[in-house]
C-alpha cells in the first residue's frame, strides 16, 4: 500500500515522496544489504544496533520483515523495516533518522501486531529512545535481563499489552 509523505525542507519547500510497502518473507534475501547498512547508521549515530553483520543477515534470513522502501533517482531506499520470527518476536526495528516522527514504526508494529496473537521484543535498558516509543505503543516490561548483550549490555523484555483497545488501535492506525 502506497503511502505518500510530505517533507518539509529548508526555506518550506515541500517534497513528495511516495512509500511502497514490502514483506520479504523467510530465506528471501532482498534488502538485507540495506537493512544493513540502515542498521549501521543508526548505530553509528545513537550507539544502538550493536549486532555483528553475521548474526544480522542469519536472523534476518530467518524472518519475515515488513519494509517501508522509497524510490529515488538512484533506485529503491529502504525507509524502515521490522524483522520478526514466527512467534511474533521483533528482532530488528529501525527507521532511518529523516524519515522518524512520520509514523512508520508505530505502522511497522501494526503489522506484526496484525498478523501475530503477541508481539514481544527485547529493548536496552539504556535506550531511553526506544523504550518511550514502546511504551508509548503500549508494550509494558515484563523483566530486565542483565548482561544480555555481547557487549554486556542490559535488557527488558517488552510484551505489547494484551487489551483488545491497543492491538485494535495499532491495527486502525495502520489502516489510516
Amino acid at each position: 500500500m502506497p503511502v505518500e509523505l510530505y517533507l518539509s525542507a529548508c526555506y518550506s519547500l515541500a517534497v513528495s515522496v511516495n512509500i511502497d510497502t514490502r514483506v520479504v518473507g523467510p530465506g528471501d534475501n532482498r534488502y538485507v544489504e540495506e537493512a544493513w547498512q540502515l542498521k549501521e547508521r543508526i548505530r553509528q549515530r545513537e550507539g544502538v544496533l550493536k549486532q555483528r553483520r553475521g548474526f544480522f543477515t542469519d536472523a534476518y534470513r530467518r524472518s519475515t520483515v515488513y519494509c517501508y522502501v522509497t524510490e529515488d533517482d538512484d533506485g529503491e531506499r529502504l525507509v524502515g523495516f521490522a524483522a520478526v520470527r514466527r512467534d511474533g518476536y521483533i528482532l530488528f526495528l529501525a527507521v532511518a533518522p529523516e524519515f522518524r516522527g512520520e509514523g512508520f514504526g508505530q505502522r511497522l508494529v501494526a503489522k506484526v501486531a496484525d498478523n501475530h496473537a503477541s508481539v514481544t521484543c527485547h529493548a536496552r535498558t539504556t535506550n531511553e529512545n526506544a523504550l518511550d516509543f514502546y511504551r508509548h505503543l503500549g508494550f509494558a516490561v515484563e523483566r530486565r535481563i542483565d548482561n544480555y548483550y555481547e557487549d554486556s549490555g542490559d535488557a527488558f523484555y517488552l510484551r505489547l499489552g494484551e487489551e483488545e483497545s491497543i492491538a485494535k488501535r495499532l491495527s486502525d492506525f495502520m489502516r489510516s
